[in-house]
């Protein structure tokens, strides 16, 4: 499940890296233009910007979703094994007064 998110992760940043690019182009490439070239250069520019909202939203609900299934993981973890979840959190605990004390 770490590597299917890690995958998605890089997909949508490799795409969101391309609609900046493509979007920076276009804004540099209307800077010379004029009339309807603008007009078309400006619609454009706003599709890319629409496809990059949308690829921020669907990858902040992939990690909603992939948050959401790990609470649940975790929660039916501690109610399976209540005694080795104590412990874990106990040591934990104890690791990191360890290390806070070191400072």
């Amino acid at each position: 499940m770490a590597r299917k998110t890690a995958n998605e992760q890089d997909t949508l940043l490799a795409e969101f890296k391309a609609l900046v690019s493509e979007t920076e182009k276009l804004l540099q490439d209307s800077a010379a233009l004029a009339g309807e070239e603008a007009d078309s250069l400006r619609l454009q520019v706003n599709d890319s910007l629409t496809r990059a909202r949308e690829t921020l939203q669907d990858a902040e609900e992939a990690l909603r979703g992939h948050g959401k299934a790990a609470l649940a993981a975790t929660e039916a973890y501690v109610a399976e094994n209540p005694w080795q979840a104590l412990g874990l959190a106990a040591g934990i605990g104890v690791l990191i007064g360890l290390l806070a004390s070191r400072r």
